[in-house]
């Protein structure tokens, strides 16, 4: 058994989004499980916990967070970050998306970007990432790879699409299918604790009911996640509902195919009315916001607050490469945007704080994803997945700047609004350090 102890300020949410602020805690870790929390204590009396194989003391400034869960991102979009946001949702797919995501048949290419995003989100403080892989389950093996060799905690799916298009980028249904039961079996002969598959069609304007149906057949025999994207654009709500004439509506497409369940995850959700709404709580399905993509895409903006208040499961997502960063500091900060422009717009609107996004960033991701019981805050029985931040770090934007006292609750809020990759100077996953 290995035991570790950290000794320093701790801060987290628990399950109804308040902040738990700890000035002086020490977490006993045992073989990367918390077993212990112990308040109060004399941070300089290391001798309590000579028996632990490592103690870690917090310098001065520095604190605890989870570590951020990304619930919705594409590992094949990364070398697009930046580009292609003249175009709308349809027309960027067509013109910057799939051209890029056709070149992952190269597995040579694959390895580099991917290696390359793996690294990325975990310096940028994400310990859990739900990934769309690539449509070809050899490249998206690599991802899965790659999450295991560096130690991140992430749900890979390969991507299924099965309409014909005239670029070739497609599967027939029954290579979809196969190759999806294939990556699914390979995935589990990985035997990694971490790393997960996940169901992923793509959307509904790329799979046809007799897939997605299929699909949802081997998540319920598997018991495993899915992952898809759910009205996001005023173009493709239309497309939907000329594909899908005999559906009510865009979710009821995906809950007659048996894709909606407590472990199915649905990006964006910008238009959904309040019969989906109603449809969604009642199969326990999460939307996860990804605001900025919903906004370099000029698809429209979320309403968190209208689905909290329907009582929606509700995570946080970069999306990559819609949205134009892969920190989910950004999505934060994108988040606080998204709703203080809503409050602009509307009357008596309550739009999010930093500490709503801090908790969607984190434990609230976690709900989404049904993995609360095992990480999302730092409580015993949760894996240690964890991040050390240092306002005081070298290069930072407030490197240099005197520290005139702030508060626990100030430092973290001047984190979220200001900080940056460089104030997260440890990762841990599993009590594994893996920055």
């Amino acid at each position: 058994m290995v035991q570790q102890v950290f000794i320093g300020p701790l801060i987290h949410t628990d399950n109804n989004g308040e902040l738990i602020i700890i000035q002086r805690s020490a977490i006993l870790v045992e073989d990367g499980k918390i077993n212990t929390i112990i308040t109060n204590v004399d941070t300089s009396a290391t001798e309590s916990y000579n028996t632990a194989d490592e103690v870690f003391i917090l310098d001065n400034g520095q604190f605890l967070i989870p570590g951020f869960i990304d619930c919705h991102t594409h590992a094949v979009q990364f070398p697009n970050l930046g580009m292609g946001y003249d175009r709308s949702l349809l027309d960027w797919l067509e013109t910057y998306t799939f051209p890029l995501e056709k070149r992952y048949s190269d597995i040579n290419f694959a390895t580099q970007v991917f290696e390359a995003s793996v690294k990325q989100t975990i310096n940028a403080g994400t310990t859990t990432a739900c990934y769309f892989a690539s449509l070809y389950a050899e490249a998206s093996m690599i991802l899965a790879q790659k999450a295991i060799q560096f130690g991140q905690r992430a749900f890979v799916g390969k991507v299924n699409m099965n309409l014909s298009r005239d670029d070739g980028y497609y599967e027939t249904t029954e290579a979809s299918i196969r190759n999806t039961e294939n990556f699914v079996k390979e995935i589990e002969q990985l035997g990694s604790p971490l790393v997960k598959a996940i169901i992923t069609p793509r959307f509904a304007l790329s799979c046809d009911m007799e897939l997605m149906q299929t699909l949802g057949r081997i998540a319920r025999e598997k018991n495993l996640h899915i992952q898809s994207h759910v009205s996001e654009n005023k173009d493709e709500i239309n497309a939907v509902k000329k594909s899908f004439a005999q559906q009510s509506s865009y979710a009821a497409v995906y809950d007659a195919a048996g894709l909606l369940t407590p472990k199915t995850i649905l990006a964006h959700g910008v238009y959904l009315t309040d019969t989906e709404l109603t449809l969604l709580k009642t199969r326990e399905t999460a939307i996860i916001h990804c605001p900025s993509s919903n906004t370099y895409l000029r698809s429209g903006f979320c309403d968190v607050q209208r689905l909290r208040a329907k009582k929606i499961k509700v995570g946080l997502g970069t999306d990559v490469s819609g949205g134009s960063n892969y920190s989910m500091l950004d999505a934060m900060r994108s988040a606080l945007q998204v709703s203080y422009h809503l409050s602009m717009l509307k009357d008596n609107y309550t739009p999010l704080n930093y500490k709503d996004v801090f908790h969607m960033a984190t434990l609230g991701s976690a709900n989404a994803l049904s993995i609360d019981d095992r990480v999302g805050n730092l409580l015993p029985g949760k894996e240690f997945d964890a991040l050390i931040i240092d306002l005081n770090a070298s290069g930072s934007i407030f490197n240099g700047l005197k520290d005139t006292g702030y508060t626990l609750e100030e430092k973290l809020q001047k984190f979220i609004f200001s900080g940056d990759d460089r104030n997260i100077v440890s990762v841990y996953i599993s009590g594994r350090k893996v920055k």
